[in-house]
């Protein structure tokens, strides 16, 4: 039982490493006219959106839809990233767990 309870607490501890490395990892997810950027990090914050400085963009309904796209693609390359690290830590192939 002690073994169960060591290899839990082994587990416990890998997942708050996860949390904070996936906390600390960053990247960026472009529009694919490249006009909008958004960086977010491994947690699902978004760190900054960045407009292209000399943006003569399209009206706003497609530029709303040009960064809800964008933080959605971000989004899910965050999961993307998760279900890795989560790999490493549980043995698992859990696509989506996060």
């Amino acid at each position: 039982m002690f073994d169960k309870m060591k290899a839990l607490f082994e587990m416990q501890k890998k997942m708050q490493e996860l949390k904070r490395e996936l906390e600390n990892t960053t990247f960026e997810i472009e529009s694919p006219d490249k006009s909008l950027r958004v960086i977010m990090n491994g947690s699902q914050e978004i760190q900054e959106i960045k407009i292209q400085k000399n943006f003569e963009g399209p009206p706003n309904s497609e530029l709303e839809t040009a960064l809800k796209d964008t933080c959605n693609r971000a989004i899910k390359r965050s999961h993307d990233i998760a279900a890795e690290k989560m790999k490493t830590v549980t043995g698992l192939n859990l696509p989506g767990l996060m």
